[in-house]
């Protein structure tokens, strides 16, 4: 089940921040801290793998509270979505163990942005996303161009080219073959 508690306490959280002032820049970096309880481990006493997305959805969720992107969602009926992520995971999260998201963005184009989290507990990273997002009308779907959201938040003119992995994870998701319509077995 989706945390709703965490979604609304992480909420909370952050636009309290924001309205205190502790807005991010566009290029900063997010924080945010949970323990990994029972409703998020698997069968091994570990944390879920699917559960991991989850938190991260939390630590975009922040990132755009902080940054002014959420009130501009908000005011412009826009919605984000995630349209491609490469995850590695190298260490278990056990159960009560404490642990932190870092959420930042790390490359944009025309149409995408790219946000790199990674979580940690005790200062080491135990797993790494790299998404593609993009915010989209909420009626139409559509994804809206990065420079007009760029522009909403303050940052019109903004250029940050996706670094060298990134642009190779973007080159080689282009020539990946996208599953047709199967038929019925």
């Amino acid at each position: 089940m989706y945390p709703f508690i965490r979604l609304g306490v992480s909420i909370t959280k952050s636009t309290l921040s924001a309205l205190r002032g502790e807005r991010l820049p566009i290029t900063g970096t997010s924080v945010i801290h949970y323990t990994c309880h029972i409703n998020d481990i698997d069968n091994f006493l570990e944390l879920n793998n699917g559960r991991v997305l989850t938190l991260f959805d939390l630590g975009r969720t922040d990132f755009a509270i902080r940054t002014g992107l959420g009130k501009e969602l908000l005011r412009q009926k826009w919605g984000l979505v995630v349209a491609g992520s490469s995850v590695q995971y190298r260490k278990r999260v056990r159960l009560f163990q404490k642990l932190s998201i870092q959420t930042h963005l790390i490359g944009v184009d025309e149409r995408w942005f790219y946000i790199e989290q990674v979580m940690t507990v005790k200062g080491q990273a135990t797993s790494q996303a790299l998404l593609r997002t993009g915010v989209t009308n909420i009626k139409t779907g559509k994804t809206i161009p990065t420079e007009q959201v760029l522009a909403a938040v303050g940052y019109a003119n903004f250029q940050l080219p996706p670094p060298e992995w990134v642009q190779a994870w973007i080159d080689a998701d282009k020539i990946r073959q996208f599953p047709k319509k199967q038929s019925a077995e």
